[in-house]
């Protein structure tokens, strides 16, 4: 499960990069777009600055856009910097190894089955950038404006797939 912090911060970076040609961004408007209280925005915000996908500008006309192109950004280095390793078990982890207490770690069938749920999310993550983001957004939004029934057919979906 991501935290609040990384599900923030990749909602702060979707708003830059649908805002992306138009420069810095103000922390309000973010906050105020995508429902994040400006306070833990601001934190997020200083954190992402630091692991180098933003930038910030004061003054008038100042505030925060992508370091780089969306591009060059994706979601599984993004959920990295926020959250740590991607693994659901530190025993297969590869950023953050630990033994996770298992009697019999090189024979553990258990082990296998959390690789193979890691290498999944990491090729989905790590495969996914924050420009593929958008246009997956438009997408949907494009189709929602053509057909607004689908929006009832993609709930039902949804709720079908919950936990």
């Amino acid at each position: 499960m991501l935290s609040s912090r990384a599900k923030y911060a990749t909602r702060a970076l979707l708003d830059m990069t649908l805002h992306y040609e138009e420069g810095p961004v103000q922390i309000q408007d973010i906050a105020h777009r995508q429902n994040i209280p400006v306070k833990y925005l601001e934190q997020i915000l200083l954190l992402l600055k630091v692991a180098g996908f933003v930038m910030s500008r004061k003054g008038p006309g100042g505030g925060y856009h992508l370091s780089r192109s969306p591009d060059d950004i994706t979601l599984g280095a993004v959920v990295r910097a926020m959250d740590g390793p991607l693994a659901p078990m530190s025993c297969v982890s590869i950023s953050g190894y630990s033994e996770c207490g298992c009697p019999h770690p090189d024979t553990c069938g258990l082990r296998l089955a959390w690789k193979e749920a890691r290498n999944a999310i990491a090729d989905v993550l790590d495969g996914t950038t924050f420009t593929m983001i958008r246009d997956n957004q438009h997408q949907l939004q494009d189709l929602l404006r053509q057909d607004p029934m689908i929006a009832t057919i993609m709930d039902d979906e949804n709720s079908s797939t919950k936990n």
